[in-house]
């Protein structure tokens, strides 16, 4: 699945190509994806000026110039693609075909139908139940060490359960939590509660740092994911850990007391670590 960067760059590509542009037509080609689409959505979307972009956690926000707001969620495959020639044929797979008086073609694609296409009314995006109890921005001021440290406080599940709770901080994923806890040196089996604020504070810095690097390399491309220009994003080649089991960890080279990156599976995920790298912790239930 997509996640914070990979989002974030799908965004901004956007806000480039289509963000001021006034839409002339809005055509759903099928009944939607994971939910049908909105009734009308053609109707409601034309005519209607792209005010602005916005990401919340993993889902993109298009703000509209009478308040309303499309809200979009690219699911396990979903990729937005973006072009200029709007008589191109539907791409197989693609749902949701955006067409501004400007000449921009935006198109959703999305092979297994996991994604999410939603209109709200003005003043509602922030209530709407998706949206409506996520935690802070990882990248924004809300997230720090005191309120990490507030949300441990207590919590016997594991440190990576907590991190990709989107009520504790909003857009984290496998991949970037993964690579978080081994820069901050702290095993993805650790329970929450073990961690102080000085532990919290350096895994903070750690998700700020992975999360910047990556949007800075277009996120990672993996099997379905690509950039909405059709290039593929790179950070997959700046890995330390995920998805590379039985390798040699980077911080280790040569040690011979060093086992090298490990995979376990924490709630049907995988987890890659260094042993050596990062603390062990004895985990028990979650007893918050």
């Amino acid at each position: 699945m997509p996640e914070l960067p990979e989002v974030e760059t799908v965004m901004r590509g956007m806000r480039l190509h289509l963000e001021g542009h006034q839409i002339a037509t809005a055509t759903p080609l099928r009944e939607g994806l994971r939910w049908p689409f909105p009734p009308g959505l053609g109707d409601s979307l034309r005519g209607r000026v792209i005010a602005r972009f916005e990401r919340r956690g993993k889902y993109i926000l298009v703000h509209l110039d009478d308040g309303q707001v499309l809200l979009m969620h690219l699911g396990m495959s979903g990729r937005v693609v973006l072009g200029h020639d709007t008589t191109v044929p539907a791409a197989r797979h693609e749902h949701l075909v955006i067409v501004t008086v400007q000449g921009a073609r935006c198109g959703l694609v999305d092979p297994r139908r996991f994604g999410i296409v939603d209109l709200l009314a003005p003043g509602t995006a922030m209530s709407h139940p998706l949206l409506a109890r996520m935690g802070p921005e990882p990248l924004g001021n809300g997230f720090d060490a005191v309120g990490l440290a507030r949300a441990a406080r207590g919590r016997r599940s594991p440190i990576k359960a907590l991190l990709l709770d989107q009520r504790v901080v909003a857009g984290l994923g496998n991949i970037y939590v993964s690579e978080a806890l081994f820069r901050a040196g702290v095993h993805p089996e650790r329970a929450g509660a073990s961690l102080d604020e000085a532990q919290c504070a350096a895994l903070v810095a750690s998700i700020r740092d992975v999360l910047t690097e990556a949007i800075a390399a277009g996120g990672s491309s993996l099997r379905d994911y690509v950039k909405p220009d059709g290039e593929l994003g790179y950070f997959q080649h700046a890995w330390r850990v995920y998805g590379r089991e039985g390798q040699g960890c980077p911080d280790c080279p040569g040690l011979t007391q060093c086992a090298g990156v490990q995979r376990i599976v924490q709630a049907g995920r995988s987890s890659f670590f260094c042993p050596r790298r990062q603390e062990t912790a004895t985990v028990t239930q979650d007893l918050s």
